[in-house]
C-alpha cells in the first residue's frame, strides 16, 4: 500500500489537542522539521512529547514550545534550550526526565508490546526512589513531584522497574523511505528515530528521498515499513543547521 502523503499538513492532519507525540531527533540532529512545522500551522496544543530533548529556542520543538502548544514532556535532559528551561522552572511546563538509556528502551518496550523492565539506571537517586520535581509552582516550590518505582534485586544488584511509552503519533527523519515506509537513515541522524517510530500508534516519516517499494537493499533498511503509517517529501532546500560548529584551523590561521 502506498503510504506517500501530498503535503506535511496532510500527514498530521488528526493529530488534535492532548495528543502524545514520539519525535525523533538528538540534539538539532534527525529532527523532523517539516513535520514539526505542519503541526505549528495547526491548531493542535496540550501536547504531550516525548523526544531525547526539545531542539533549541528556534529549532526543532523549540517553536511549539515558545507558543505554550506542549503541556507535558519526556526527555533526557533541557539541554540547550533556554525557554525549555524556563518553562519548566516556571511551573508552566510538566516534564519528566528519564536517564537516556531508559527513554530508548522505554520506547523500544512499547513498540515491542512489552508492558516494563528492570534497569540498573537510576538506582539510588530520585529517578527510582520519587521526589524529582515534576511540576513547579509559580513560587518555585515542587508542586508535583515524581513517585518511588518498584525496585528488586536480581543477583547481588537491585534494579528499577521502568514502564514501557506508547504514544499516539510518532514524528520521525529519514534520509531515504519508499513508498510503503521502510527507512533508512544517514549515520548519526538514526538515533532516536527508529525508536520513536516503533512507540507511535501512527508513526510518520519524513524523508529527503522516496523511492518505490522494493528499491532498497532490504539489509540497509533501519526501520521496516510495518511500522510506518504515512510518508511524506522533504522539500528540496529544508535547512539543516549544525548546533555547535567547530572548525579546524586552516594552516594560516594556526601561524
Amino acid at each position: 500500500m502506498n503510504k506517500v502523503m501530498a503535503t506535511p499538513e496532510e500527514a498530521v492532519f488528526d493529530i488534535g489537542d492532548g495528543a502524545s507525540i514520539a519525535v525523533g531527533g538528538f540534539g538539532m540532529c534527525g529532527i523532523p522539521t517539516v513535520l514539526i512545522g505542519a503541526l505549528m500551522a495547526s491548531t493542535a496544543s496540550q501536547l504531550t512529547v516525548v523526544s531525547n530533548n526539545c531542539g533549541t529556542d528556534t529549532f526543532g520543538l523549540g517553536p511549539l514550545l515558545l507558543q505554550h502548544r506542549i503541556a507535558r514532556v519526556i526527555a533526557s535532559y533541557v539541554g540547550e534550550n533556554e525557554e525549555f528551561a524556563r518553562q519548566y522552572l516556571a511551573g508552566e511546563l510538566e516534564v519528566e526526565l528519564t536517564p537516556q538509556g531508559s527513554l530508548a528502551e522505554r520506547m523500544r518496550a512499547g513498540g515491542c508490546g512489552i508492558p516494563a523492565f528492570f534497569t540498573l539506571a537510576g538506582v539510588g537517586t530520585m529517578v527510582a526512589d520519587g521526589g524529582m520535581p515534576l511540576r513547579y509552582g509559580k513560587d518555585g516550590s515542587v508542586e508535583k513531584a515524581s513517585i518511588a518505582k518498584e525496585q528488586r534485586s536480581f543477583g547481588d544488584k537491585d534494579y528499577v522497574l521502568e514502564h514501557a511509552i506508547t504514544t499516539d503519533f510518532a514524528l520521525v527523519r529519514a534520509f531515504i523511505a519508499d513508498d510503503v515506509g521502510n527507512a533508512i537513515f544517514h549515520e548519526s541522524a538514526r538515533n532516536f528515530n527508529p525508536l520513536c517510530a516503533m512507540a507511535g500508534a501512527i508513526t510518520i516519516v519524513e524523508a529527503e528521498t522516496i523511492v518505490p517499494a522494493g528499491t532498497l537493499d532490504a539489509d540497509r533498511v533501519h526501520l521496516p515499513g510495518v511500522f510506518v503509517n504515512r510518508v511524506v517529501a522533504v522539500p528540496a532546500g529544508t535547512e539543516k543547521p549544525i548546533e555547535k560548529l567547530t572548525l579546524t584551523p586552516s594552516s594560516t590561521e594556526a601561524l
